[in-house]
């Protein structure tokens, strides 16, 4: 997936450019203005492609936290969390039914504090690939070292993986790409 950060207001969009078929600011703006103004102490975020909206919002940290140190300090954030959740569940839904219908998109929920982001909500789509032997060989491995059920699981592992182990390379990958968009819409337009 081929990703990008724009910011915009305190949020911050992450879009899969080679599908966006809607005005990523459109789908920004119209959750920015619809998201009520309570819900997050910090920015949110919009991770976006083909088939899914995924809003994580930043909540503030609670006073009681600053004070408390390792299994309580977890255990605050933990019931702060699902506080949030429980509460805001039923204007959560009304809302991504909203954006669903308007975007064609599925929507899913989560939330950051504290330095934890947890995802409430995700989809899970099928991807389909083609492996050579010696790629299948590796998923297999893993399969029959117990790290994954299945040759799936097994490449959800490895994408994971690479994901967490080369967060500065797409990061910088992705400031590429920003910079690719906005020359490529200064250039001239070929629709006229």
């Amino acid at each position: 997936m081929t990703t990008v950060a724009l910011p915009l207001d305190g949020a911050v969009l992450r879009c899969n450019l080679d599908y966006m078929d809607t005005d990523e600011s459109v789908i920004m703006s119209w959750f920015t203005g619809r998201l009520p103004e309570q819900w997050f102490g910090g920015r949110h975020e919009f991770v976006i492609d083909r088939e899914e909206i995924a809003v994580v919002g930043t909540l503030p940290v609670p006073a009681a936290a600053e004070e408390a140190t390792g299994a309580e300090r977890a255990a605050l954030l933990d019931g702060h969390i699902q506080r949030f959740r429980e509460e805001t569940r039923e204007r959560r839904i009304e809302i991504a039914r909203e954006a669903e219908h308007r975007f064609r998109r599925k929507v899913s929920w989560g939330v950051s504090c504290g330095g934890e982001t947890v995802m409430f909500t995700t989809l899970s789509i099928p991807v389909m690939t083609r492996l050579r032997q010696q790629e299948r060989r590796v998923l297999d491995t893993l399969v029959a070292a117990g790290v994954a059920r299945s040759r799936s699981d097994a490449l959800a592992w490895c994408v994971r993986l690479v994901g967490s182990h080369t967060d500065t390379w797409l990061a910088d990958l992705r400031d590429a790409l920003q910079h690719v968009d906005r020359v490529r819409s200064e250039g001239p337009d070929l629709n006229t």
